[in-house]
């Protein structure tokens, strides 16, 4: 059986970037179907870091108020190289109205705008579960333009009719194969193992931790409401070795940079199945639109899991682009005006990516560094430490792109932010 939907928009991707849309266009009552491959929101080691200015979004949007303090707010920063503490930073001592990262398990998150679109808007917002985007509909043949997305789902399947498509897929977007844009993949010279561990008592909970040794570092994530969330680095492709050594290398590995995890990860860790890899690489495509179709998030640009920039980045796409497509409908909605919208929007967004992009680069390397050049590591960080100024300008390009600098708007939180 087939089925048949209209709207303005088909956003195919139920994640922070797509449901953040979705419900940014329902808001300003443009129609809007989400094609959502999973049929939940379970979802492990999925970008849960959300970065200050994304929270400041969020909150806008009347996101935080309906997560019932299912989050935490982080007010710190460690790095720990070798042994010795060479950076500290303090998120309370920063200008902003919202300084705080905030650790907000993505379920939370994904059903919390969910709830925003079908109670607020439910005549504009549509979320379709368990639909896989099959193929692009096109007008006038292969390289025509998009006008929909056909799905496959558990009822049969399903044509979504629209004048503009959203791919919010994610870092290995069909969308984008589908579409043909061109893109370029870059792998770094790591992956990254996950795991996560009840949270040691020694530690307090508001802290990033970051801990370095030799070639090995090791990022420690306090996550809502008890664990955290380790995730270490492994050489490209080194996961099938490192499973060879047998459990006692991964045991071995977290003592070197976290001892105080040594008896948790024994405990917890049984298996490989208890862990989870992160295949590292960035994705720069030179045309996030054509017409008929827009990328957004990971599918447009994938980053590294570095400051969370992930979810921020696919929040403040959303945000940017839901009132340039507005603009577009009210002028039309033709092919053309959609087109510009989609230009327009990576002339706004190109910029920011690729700073956070260029940070994030420059940490790899400094990550990768041992020897002599870990220690010219730990003196440029002991002199970034010595600077408030400087802490302030090189977290500027990752967490305080949007916000000017103001009195803080949110105190230090306990069950949910309150307003000073």
């Amino acid at each position: 059986m087939t089925t048949e939907l209209t709207a303005d928009v088909c956003v195919v991707g139920g994640g922070p970037a797509g449901l953040t849309l979705a419900v940014e266009l329902a808001k300003r009552s443009v129609s809007v179907v989400v094609l959502e491959q999973s049929g939940h929101f379970d979802r492990s080691f999925r970008g849960e870091s959300v970065s200050p200015d994304s929270v400041w979004l969020l909150d806008g949007l009347g996101v935080l108020g309906r997560l019932d303090g299912a989050y935490r707010q982080m007010h710190g920063m460690e790095i720990v190289d070798s042994g010795s503490t060479v950076l500290r930073a303090d998120f309370r001592r920063f200008p902003y109205p919202h300084p705080y990262p905030v650790e907000m398990p993505q379920p939370a998150l994904l059903s919390a705008l969910t709830g925003l679109g079908q109670e607020e808007h439910p005549e504009h917002f549509t979320l379709v579960r368990r639909a896989t985007a099959t193929r692009l509909l096109r007008a006038g043949g292969e390289s025509g333009p998009v006008t929909g997305v056909v799905a496959r789902t558990q009822e049969g399947e399903l044509t979504v009719h629209a004048a503009l498509t959203v791919a919010a897929d994610g870092r290995f977007s069909k969308v984008r194969e589908m579409s043909g844009l061109p893109y370029t993949k870059l792998p770094l010279d790591r992956d990254v193992v996950w795991l996560k561990l009840p949270f040691p008592s020694e530690w307090d909970d508001r802290t990033y931790r970051i801990r370095i040794r030799g070639d090995q570092h090791g990022l420690f994530i306090p996550t809502h409401p008890d664990s955290v969330r380790v995730g270490f680095n492994i050489p490209k492709g080194g996961l099938r070795e490192l499973r060879a050594q047998g459990l006692p290398s991964l045991y071995e590995r977290l003592d070197r940079l976290a001892p105080e995890l040594a008896d948790a990860v024994r405990g917890e860790i049984r298996s490989w199945s208890d862990t989870s890899m992160l295949d590292i690489f960035t994705t720069t495509v030179p045309r996030w639109s054509m017409p008929g179709l827009v990328l957004i998030g990971d599918a447009a640009h994938t980053l590294t899991p570095i400051l969370g920039q992930g979810v921020n980045h696919a929040i403040i796409d959303a945000v940017t682009l839901a009132p340039l497509v507005r603009d577009a409908l009210d002028a039309g909605g033709d092919e053309a005006a959609l087109a510009r919208a989609g230009v327009e929007f990576q002339r706004v967004r190109e910029e920011s990516v690729a700073t956070s992009r260029g940070l994030q680069l420059r940490q790899e390397r400094l990550f990768a560094l041992h020897g002599v050049g870990g220690a010219g590591r730990r003196s440029l960080y002991r002199v970034v430490d010595r600077s408030q100024k400087l802490k302030e300008r090189v977290l500027a390009g990752a967490y305080f792109q949007l916000q000017k600098p103001g009195p803080h708007v949110v105190a230090a939180q306990s069950s949910g932010p309150t307003r000073v």
